[in-house]
């Protein structure tokens, strides 16, 4: 998402909702591209199967039978300078040491580590409950002139060691005494993803929309994108709530995926990248709602993971769109993004790496779009419109009544991908959903695609960014659902709950059908 987000209105959806309410109840709560659309980021914007949805055999033992903690949701964030905080790790293992740096107006404040999961339906349990700390104002922000990096470089307040952590996605609460609360996002990563899905959080995303201190990826103290970071630090507070990111485009699926039983890992794009061997013998990885930033690492190792059977899935629009390099800095390995984008030229590292540049994959040099992994190429921002079912048949939909035709109002948005005719992508490919748009003025198409590779492994791309949100539509979470009504969040998560089933259950290609190559028959009458 580029600038924001924005509440949408609608009519409801065009199918009997009654055909989705009982699956409603089951879900979360209840280079040179052939651009048609609108703009791309290039100016700186960015058969039937076996599954058995409604399995929670997680929910019968171990951590998801547990009791859940419905208060984990802050109450009050306050002004700015109540309490933030930053960690000096992005993920930890299990057991491991993290470093905690706290900044709060109030005299004192506590910390709780919440783990995000089913339970219930509650969403998180608290793990771990901190001894009361005494509050401080840490040092204004740093900025580094030369490439307008905003570093908090704050005295550490706490080491937390997670003895007794579960592997997971972790909300640290701090609560200040004077009310006010702020998250700060952890992963507990796994160890070994050997037959599990993966789910691959997206901090590199997170820390380049991040607008602490004034400067983001996209634009600087003044709000102009030529005033922007060049490279944006993890050693500051994330804005907003702490983990809107997170919140918005991540939570729903981790809660899904839990309830569902399978088995699970987790870990984030930045670990991808430093040990592909995460990856080993996975069953399945997915990149959730909006993950954009990606180094050329982390792609080589999933498409090498993908080439050895495991599934991929990627339930967002615009991933693996831009391509960075992690810096250290005097902190520790990889706590820098780095992302020149249009003025990648001015990157003093080119000059010894000169097919390391950090622009968009798809541009020069070096151009490899990301459709030759995702299937699809993002196209444009912003848009709003229905998503509409071309193959209403095939086995990620089963069980959800849909035909040929049947559409469900603002699913689509407010980034999209499609499949590009005369770009790269794997064959065949299978468009499975094909939704009519306009995006600043000029008419495309949003797709839903799906290909299979020789190793058997399937790859799934919803090509919108509101697939994950669509898991919460129809409830009060998130306030941000886009008028999308409960009928779409039930066929959405009746999908997802396919998908999730299918790739635990080992390589797509060979226990779901082949997918049919229709791309041609799809677009020889629509806008190329």
């Amino acid at each position: 998402m580029k600038h924001g987000d924005r509440q949408d209105t609608g009519t409801p959806g065009r199918l009997d909702r009654r055909l989705f309410l009982a699956a409603a109840t089951g879900g979360v709560l209840a280079g040179g591209a052939a651009v048609t659309g609108c703009h791309s980021a290039a100016t700186g914007r960015s058969g039937t199967g076996s599954a058995t949805p409604g399995t929670d055999r997680r929910a019968e033992s171990g951590e998801s039978a547990r009791a859940g903690d419905p208060d984990w949701r802050i109450r009050s964030v306050g002004p700015p300078e109540a309490i933030e905080g930053y960690t000096d790790k992005v993920s930890v293992l299990p057991g491991e040491e993290f470093g905690l740096y706290v900044s709060t107006a109030a005299p004192g404040f506590r910390v709780s580590a919440y783990r995000v999961g089913w339970y219930g339906g509650a969403q998180a349990r608290a793990v771990w409950r901190s001894h009361r700390v005494a509050g401080s104002v840490q040092a204004r922000p740093r900025l580094l002139q030369v490439t307008r990096t905003v570093r908090a470089d704050w005295r550490r307040s706490l080491l937390v060691r997670t003895g007794g952590w579960p592997e997971g996605a972790y909300l640290l609460r701090l609560d200040s005494e004077d009310g006010h609360q702020r998250y700060v996002p952890l992963i507990v990563r796994s160890p070994s993803a050997a037959g599990k899905v993966v789910l691959m959080h997206a901090v590199a995303t997170w820390q380049a929309y991040n607008k602490w201190g004034g400067y983001s990826l996209y634009q600087g103290e003044n709000g102009a994108y030529g005033t922007r970071s060049l490279a944006v630090s993890f050693n500051r507070p994330y804005d907003s709530n702490g983990a809107e990111k997170f919140m918005v485009y991540e939570r729903a699926a981790v809660v899904l995926a839990e309830r569902l039983g399978i088995p699970l890992a987790y870990t984030t794009g930045v670990d991808i990248h430093r040990d592909p061997g995460i990856l080993h013998n996975a069953a399945g990885a997915l990149s959730l709602g909006h993950d954009e930033y990606w180094t050329p690492q982390q792609r080589a190792y999933i498409t090498r993971a993908r080439d050895a059977g495991t599934n991929v899935a990627f339930l967002g629009a615009n991933a693996c769109f831009r391509r960075v390099r992690l810096d250290p800095d005097a902190t520790g390995a990889d706590r820098t993004v780095v992302c020149y984008k249009t003025d990648y030229q001015n990157d003093p590292y080119l000059a010894d790496h000169p097919d390391m540049p950090t622009n968009d994959f798809r541009r020069p040099p070096g151009a490899s779009p990301e459709s030759s992994l995702t299937g699809v190429l993002y196209e444009g921002y912003p848009v709003d419109a229905p998503y509409v079912v071309h193959r209403g048949d095939h086995w990620l939909f089963e069980g959800t009544g849909v035909k040929q035709g049947d559409s469900f109002d603002h699913l689509v948005g407010v980034e999209y991908d499609r499949v590009t005719p005369g770009m790269p992508s794997p064959a065949p490919i299978e468009i499975i959903a094909h939704s009519p748009l306009v995006c600043e003025g000029r008419p495309s198409h949003a797709d839903s695609a799906y290909y299979a590779v020789p190793s058997g492994a399937g790859v799934f791309a919803s090509g919108t960014m509101r697939w994950v949100e669509a898991l919460m539509a129809g409830t009060r979470e998130n306030g941000r659902n886009h008028g999308m009504d409960a009928r779409t969040g039930a066929f959405v998560t009746r999908a997802t709950e396919n998908l999730l089933h299918a790739f635990a259950a080992g390589p797509c290609g060979r226990s779901r059908p082949k997918p049919r190559d229709n791309v041609r028959d799809v677009y020889a009458s629509a806008p190329r």
